[in-house]
């Protein structure tokens, strides 16, 4: 859903500019008026309440969409237990999946993994008595695999994925989820993938918006690399990326590169792309686009 909500976003500047339907979604009245008829356009005018799953939503996405008048917010389940979490009416908290539902209890385990126990916990994996035993807990919890923040009021805000982390040659671990969600709230990022297993830094592979794709290579790097500044800015030493890699084409179900439901397939990007990683560091610049392998000038350390 949150890559639905991402194409519907970029289908709608590609009618209107961002710069230009922001300053009007500023403007009183007239602002509610545009979001509404944009709201319309997307066949959600009629939507009073509305929520996603399955994968971390942008959190500038996220405020956007609720800028046009749309009430949308996050919530979290699992197939193993159904939704558990959901924010509350009239308790917004941009970035968080709400707080437990009634007849759920959750913990943040020591490893930052949620873990839940309710009715609504399945009863285990058909002819798969070992997968069953590994889901749970000795006291009966559900192993998540999502690591988490959990607030002191029960609000919880997803952080990234067990599996997705990796380590670092610093000996380092990095949860890419979060470094994406800052990487993919640029106009100019239509989808990212964070990699790095075993570098000394990690390296962001982007997919371009279709009015980037559209604008002057030196203008998008210069906007890339300013990018780059910031997200390090707000990140942890260990964490901070080395360069950012232009893709050559756009991530699709017919390429390998995403699943059916438009989650990225880490294990073929990170086929695709570690290869040319040495390539990247002894290129010694920080923005590159994969087809040339070579950096725009002007954009070195």
């Amino acid at each position: 859903m949150p890559r639905l909500l991402l194409k519907f976003q970029q289908g709608v500047f590609e009618k209107i500019p961002r710069r230009t339907l922001d300053r009007l979604l500023r403007i009183p009245l007239l602002g509610r008026l545009v979001g509404k008829k944009v709201l319309r356009g997307l066949g959600l005018d009629g939507t009073h309440f509305a929520a996603c799953g399955s994968a971390p939503l942008s959190l500038d996405v996220l405020t956007w969409y609720r800028k046009l008048g749309l009430n949308l917010i996050e919530g979290y389940g699992l197939t193993e237990a159904l939704i558990t979490h959901l924010t509350k009416p009239g308790k917004v908290r941009l970035g968080t999946v709400g707080s437990a539902l009634a007849g759920v209890e959750d913990r943040r385990a020591a490893n930052g993994e949620l873990q839940i126990k309710s009715p609504m916990n399945m009863i285990g994996y058909y002819k798969d008595p070992r997968g069953t035993e590994d889901a749970f807990t000795a006291d009966g919890f559900l192993r998540t695999g999502d690591l988490v923040a959990i607030e002191a009021d029960g609000v919880v805000r997803i952080v990234g994925r067990i599996k997705e982390q990796f380590k670092t040659s610093k000996g380092k671990y990095v949860a890419p989820a979060p470094i994406e969600m800052k990487l993919a709230a640029h106009p100019d990022v239509e989808s990212c993938c964070l990699m790095g297993a075993g570098q000394a830094s990690p390296f962001a592979v982007v997919v371009l918006s279709a009015e980037a794709r559209e604008r002057p290579r030196p203008a998008v790097a210069e906007a890339l690399a300013q990018l780059l500044d910031s997200v390090n800015a707000q990140l942890e030493h260990h964490e901070r990326l080395a360069f950012i890699v232009v893709g050559e084409e756009p991530w699709t179900i017919g390429n390998g590169l995403l699943t059916p439901t438009l989650k990225l397939k880490r294990g073929s990007l990170e086929q695709r792309y570690l290869a040319r990683v040495e390539a990247w560091k002894r290129d010694g610049q920080r923005v590159l686009w994969e087809a040339e392998q070579v950096a725009t000038p002007g954009f070195g350390n």
